[in-house]
């Protein structure tokens, strides 16, 4: 990857690898690859990283979203198309990644606890919140796009 500032994982390896770490144990989660996918589509949508939407809207239809999912993520409350476990997930995606805005309420929280056991909840949590740390490495390192020419996937 490329940045136009700084490059984390070369400046503070043992921290970027730890975050690293992290991130793939996520996928060892029962939360599933489609929806982990979904929700860090969604939080880069809220976050407006260019970088993690390109990288993760590409994962998130290698695990099985579909296109149309894709395209109405944005307007997930009005698009029918998402099961309630999904519904719940990107509910709370939306809460914690504008926490300041909006909080971490209970009717946030609420509809996570028909959907999910108390393990996928933190799991959830945790997902969220890195997904949101990334966002951040790469708007604040300005990490440049892949070169379509290069990578036109």
């Amino acid at each position: 990857m490329q940045a136009n500032r700084l490059r984390p994982a070369e400046i503070s390896p043992e921290l970027y690898s730890a975050v690293a770490k992290v991130d793939e144990l996520t996928y060892q989660s029962t939360l599933g690859k489609a929806l982990i996918e979904l929700v860090k589509v969604r939080a880069s949508q809220i976050n407006g990283c260019a970088f993690c939407l390109n990288m993760h809207s590409k994962a998130a239809r290698k695990a099985g979203n579909s296109e149309q999912k894709l395209y109405l993520l944005s307007a997930w409350k009005e698009a029918p198309i998402f099961t309630s476990r999904e519904r719940a997930a990107l509910g709370w995606t939306d809460a914690l990644s504008r926490i300041a805005e909006i909080g971490a309420k209970d009717e946030h929280y609420s509809p996570l606890l028909a959907e999910f056991d108390e393990k996928e909840i933190v799991d959830l949590t945790l997902l969220i919140g890195l997904i949101n740390l990334w966002n951040r490495l790469a708007i604040g390192m300005k990490y440049t796009l892949p070169n379509p020419a290069i990578d036109p996937t």
